[in-house]
């Protein structure tokens, strides 16, 4: 807190504006969190994302036969949570033929995400059918975390048999390990759930800068501790910034009388 404090003094003089101290101190927070744990998300990044599904639907509206435009642009929304539209955008192509691992897998997925679990665990089936330990274990990765959002944890079709078995194939996934404590902890294991956790931090921080940006979330719901220290200096940067902002209207009228009295003078 006072090394924040300091800080803040420190660029404030250099800037002479509590607005534009208070950007410094984001963009440096920023830049140390991009060379350390990368747990902030890009801002560059994600308007690239919502320039290309944007230019997807444009290309859709153009010809809505390009099957390829479909699939990446199911791929950007289910991605982003948005697991109805995905469906509906890539359902076409399974109609039109397109029965390769990579479509029924996206599509499963989007199902099980929309909470059409029938047809999703269907087509996840048919994909490993195909191709058993397609994306690394993605399709028990699907199947972990719907199960667990539906509550259906044990058993050869629980959440707990198909995380474990995707944590074995894909060692080091951090939201892998984080699902699979969420799991542990639901059916009473808190000491395997907490040794999850400890696991899934451990990998976070040993990953390559591509999986990190990928998974910094997980990162966050691993260690909750880490996010409220963020919380805790942006608070921190906030309430100085009101402080200093709020003393500064009434400072100036104060060296404005003193100055028109030395005139006077």
């Amino acid at each position: 807190m006072l090394s924040n404090w300091m800080m803040w003094m420190l660029i404030s003089r250099l800037t002479g504006s509590p607005l534009l101290t208070l950007g410094a101190m984001a963009a440096l927070y920023w830049g140390l969190d991009s060379f350390t744990l990368q747990l902030l998300p890009s801002p560059l990044r994600a308007w690239k994302r919502w320039r290309r599904e944007h230019s997807l639907q444009r290309l859709l509206e153009v010809n809505p036969h390009d099957r390829r435009a479909r699939y990446e642009l199911a791929d950007l929304w289910l991605a982003r949570g948005r697991a109805a539209a995905a469906v509906q955008v890539l359902k076409p192509n399974l109609e039109a033929g397109d029965e390769d691992v990579a479509t029924l897998y996206l599509l499963g997925a989007a199902y099980l995400g929309a909470g059409q679990a029938a047809q999703g665990e269907l087509l996840l089936d048919e994909a490993e059918r195909l191709e058993p330990g397609y994306g690394l274990g993605a399709i028990d990765l699907a199947r972990g975390r719907s199960r667990l959002r539906r509550g259906e944890l044990t058993g050869d079709k629980g959440a707990l048999a198909a995380l474990e078995r995707f944590c074995r194939t894909r060692q080091g996934s951090v939201e892998g390990r984080v699902l699979l404590a969420q799991a542990l902890e639901r059916t009473g294991r808190d000491g395997e759930a907490a040794l999850a956790r400890a696991q899934a931090w451990s990998d976070y921080r040993a990953a390559p800068t591509f999986q990190r940006r990928r998974e910094r979330l997980w990162a966050w719901r691993a260690k909750p501790s880490r996010p409220l220290a963020y919380a805790a200096a942006l608070a921190l940067l906030l309430l100085a910034g009101a402080l200093i902002a709020k003393r500064m209207p009434a400072a100036a009228p104060a060296a404005q009388q003193s100055g028109w009295a030395e005139d006077g003078d």
